[in-house]
């Protein structure tokens, strides 16, 4: 073994993970071009006041629609989980981390509290229909008449999401890098251009 081999840096040994909503993304990106077209048009087009009143339906909408739907995003990292919610970001220490459960959304629990998984969606009709896929036996049969493994049980895409974070949650719990507190940081980013498009679109209508 040479001594770069002895002095290089141990490879991380878990890769960090991101989870989004892919309907989401395809929804959002196509409501962003319809109001961009609409808007862009009415500025091109029409009179003054139609020119600001465009101008603050897309400072309103535009935020809007990044926030649900591009924005939000979960993040498993080694030592912490980094979620992103239309309007917050949250760090949360996997020491932090008491529970994650998903019935009608998913979320994280805290001892402060719980904070909503935007970006892992719970489609109760996928459930629906893997319980049912599940109930007609739809693993596969063994083979030649062998007792083989007939595979894992089929879980719904949120359900699996969640195992998984458990999983990384139990590898870093009891890691000292993965202490601390959780710390909330609001996205002025989208709040603030939000904020204005608000209240000029209400000027604009009331004028």
């Amino acid at each position: 073994m040479t001594s770069q081999d002895r002095t290089s840096p141990p490879q991380q040994q878990y890769a960090e993970r991101s989870y989004r909503s892919p309907a989401a993304l395809v929804g959002g990106a196509l409501l962003l071009l319809l109001g961009l077209w609409l808007g862009g048009d009415a500025l091109l087009r029409g009179d003054a006041h139609t020119k600001l009143t465009a101008l603050f339906a897309l400072l309103l909408g535009v935020p809007l629609v990044v926030a649900f739907t591009l924005r939000p995003l979960v993040r498993a990292g080694e030592d912490r989980l980094t979620v992103r919610n239309p309007f917050r970001t949250i760090t949360l220490p996997w020491g932090a981390v008491e529970d994650l459960r998903a019935a009608f959304s998913a979320e994280v629990f805290t001892s402060g509290g719980k904070y909503q998984l935007w970006a892992i969606p719970v489609s109760l009709r996928q459930r629906k229909k893997v319980s049912r896929q599940a109930a007609r036996g739809s693993a596969p049969r063994p083979r030649f008449g062998l007792d083989a493994d007939a595979g894992p049980v089929p879980r719904a895409m949120a359900d699996q999401t969640l195992d998984e974070l458990r999983e990384i949650k139990e590898r870093a719990t009891h890691r000292e890098s993965a202490q601390g507190e959780p710390a909330v940081r609001w996205s002025y980013a989208v709040l603030a251009p939000l904020v204005v498009g608000a209240v000029g679109l209400a000027v604009m209508v009331a004028v």
